[in-house]
């Protein structure tokens, strides 16, 4: 039975009243069944979802809106479910994972306020596409993936796509990548029981990370985690959502 209620909650991952939830994030639409269609446009599609689940829920910043609009989400989910990739939801993956809803990539992403020269660290990497979000709007992503067949599915996708600015290696995300920090900004695609010490410590003075903290099985709170300038850190809630578990090694 626990075994049954796992795999629909990771399947399903179905949010609670107005709280977003996911790798990413659920809407009560749940894994959509149907047959995929052949004939949709996906320009059209994606414009649609930036205008109808981002723009019209509060995401203001208009270099995240516009990442949005570049990044091909399709070209991110397993090909049975691509005719619902620019629906308001997070698909399934492989290995039980998921990609995250359109509308908390743009949230997370304009929550850590990235610049164009920045160095960000992502935790979690999934499919690639939150790192190609962040790609658009950065220097350079640095993206660690638990599960090694994921992290290099994900690398070959990017290379594919010419997503050149991201670099992806396996391991795990709780000790980040020492060697490549400090970050300007670090973000966390898992529900993690606790904010990591070792991210913390990556974060350059004046940078923040943005990361799901709470019961790995229930509701996390989205919680913004800044280092102020003379290193002291402040974690400001923002919003309940459900992510797949931190794993570790």
């Amino acid at each position: 039975m626990k075994k049954l209620l796992l795999a629909l909650i990771i399947a399903l991952n179905v949010s609670c009243g107005s709280a977003p939830a996911d790798r990413g994030a659920a809407s009560t639409q749940g894994t959509p069944s149907a047959r995929p269609r052949q004939d949709i446009d996906f320009e059209q599609a994606r414009r649609r979802m930036v205008e109808e689940q981002i723009e019209a829920r509060g995401v203001t910043d208009s270099r995240v809106l516009e990442a949005m609009s570049r990044v091909p989400r399709h070209e991110y989910v397993p090909e049975r479910y691509r005719a619902f990739a620019y629906n308001d939801n997070p698909l399934p993956i492989e290995f039980e994972q998921t990609i995250s809803q359109p509308y908390i990539v743009a949230l997370m992403t304009e929550l850590l306020q990235p610049e164009p020269g920045d160095r960000i660290l992502e935790i979690g990497t999934g499919s690639g596409y939150q790192a190609a979000v962040a790609a658009e709007l950065v220097s350079e992503v640095y993206s660690i993936e638990i599960i090694p067949e994921l992290a290099r599915s994900a690398a070959d996708r990017l290379e594919r796509l010419g997503v050149s600015n991201v670099f992806v290696r396996a391991g795990d995300g709780y000790l980040g990548w020492p060697e490549q920090g400090p970050f300007d900004g670090i973000l966390v695609t898992a529900g993690a029981e606790h904010i990591p010490e070792p991210l913390v410590e990556q974060l350059k003075p004046g940078a923040r990370m943005i990361i799901p903290v709470g019961d790995s099985l229930s509701f996390q709170i989205l919680r913004v985690v800044e280092k102020l300038p003379g290193g002291e850190v402040e974690i400001r809630d923002n919003i309940r959502v459900r992510f797949v578990p931190f794993r570790r090694n």
